[in-house]
């Protein structure tokens, strides 16, 4: 028994230490702190509402005309004067192809305009000393003639008087083809030289109506000819969204209706309003979706190409709603301080469609929270 005493007081003592070390310091005389306490600076109720419930058909922005500037004459391209993003206007030059050899031809054709001419001119002359001739002629055989019948002169005279007058018929009747001939070839010249001249016009190409270039697809050195794209004109006053709409759906579309377009490179929160132009009334066979066409109004940064949405009414559904205020977001993570019988929770929400001051809430809230908006976190 006295050997065992020493080992109990050993291990009461060390028992001791351990206690000791493993507790904490008692509180000093200051109170402890408390937690950080949340404080509105407002507040707000998560409201059940009726929403739009809506198909989007996706689209692409076009311009209303979009024109192919091509060359109607084939040459070499000299001059291209506008670049992708110019504005034109209707007259405007566009490019200017080589003309050198539409000049030749030019020049050759009045060259041969000027010999017809000319001809003409002569044959005209010899219109009128054939018609001097056979008006001599015929009032000499008719004075023969009559002579003859009072016996005066003798059938020989009045025979070669008739051959004189018959001959001189004939050189008429040559001198007027010769002219109509003449005159033919006058006018055939004229075209020519006409249709130079276009050629020649044809090597400059202008603007036929107003508006921006969208593409510039030659260069000086480039061989230009018909059917060549040289330049891409958009040309519509105004921009069209193109849509397709499935068949199940294009029955809710009307031309000339309004509905709304939601162009997201816009930034806007709330969608456009354009109008239905062109419903296209034959369904492709592959996607079974119309095209419809909807004219949209004007806006500063739509530009062709740009992605868009037309929005088409379904009809209603109910949702929650709360303020945009009253959303907090860390990195992708969105929540909202709920008050409860506790105190101001946050709470993990979904987000959806903005309605102007007002943000539709997918998953969270169930509508008739109140929320906080604001405020700090008070002691």
């Amino acid at each position: 028994m006295m050997k065992r005493t020493p080992l109990l007081l050993v291990l009461a003592l060390s028992f001791s230490l351990l206690a000791a070390c493993g507790s904490d310091p008692a509180p000093s005389g200051s109170a402890a702190k408390t937690a950080p306490v949340y404080q509105p600076s407002a507040t707000a109720t998560a409201e059940r509402a009726s929403l739009p419930r809506v198909y989007e058909a996706v689209g692409t922005v076009k311009a209303q005309t979009d024109t192919r500037v091509e060359a109607q004459v084939t040459g070499r391209v000299a001059q291209v004067l506008v670049r992708p993003g110019d504005k034109v206007k209707a007259g405007d030059k566009l490019l200017v192809l080589d003309s050198r050899a539409s000049q030749t031809r030019l020049e050759r054709s009045r060259q041969a305009a000027r010999t017809t001419s000319s001809l003409t001119a002569q044959a005209e002359d010899f219109l009128n000393a054939a018609k001097a001739d056979f008006d001599k002629s015929e009032s000499t055989y008719r004075r023969m003639k009559q002579l003859n019948e009072q016996k005066v002169i003798t059938e020989e005279e009045l025979e070669k008087a008739e051959s004189a007058y018959l001959q001189a018929k004939a050189r008429l009747g040559q001198a007027r083809e010769g002219l109509a001939a003449a005159k033919a070839r006058q006018a055939e010249a004229s075209k020519v030289v006409q249709e130079a001249e276009i050629g020649l016009g044809y090597t400059t190409i202008i603007a036929q109506a107003d508006g921006e270039v969208a593409r510039r697809l030659a260069e000086p050195g480039d061989l230009a000819f018909p059917g060549k794209e040289l330049l891409s004109l958009q040309t519509g006053a105004t921009l069209r969204l193109e849509a397709m709409v499935r068949e199940s759906l294009i029955g809710r579309v009307r031309i000339g209706e309004t509905l709304g377009v939601d162009i997201s490179a816009l930034g806007s929160s709330e969608p456009i309003t354009g109008t239905v132009d062109e419903i296209e009334p034959l369904a492709d066979p592959v996607t079974r979706s119309f095209l419809v066409k909807v004219r949209l109004p004007e806006r500063p940064g739509l530009y062709p190409g740009m992605f868009g949405r037309l929005l088409i009414p379904l009809g209603e559904r109910e949702g929650v709603l709360v303020p945009v205020a009253a959303l907090n977001r860390v990195g992708q993570l969105v929540t909202v301080m709920v008050k409860t019988e506790g105190g101001w929770e946050p709470v993990f929400v979904r987000t959806g469609d903005v309605h102007g001051d007002r943000i539709e809430i997918l998953s969270g809230l169930s509508g008739g929270e109140t929320l906080g908006l604001g405020g700090t976190e008070g002691r």
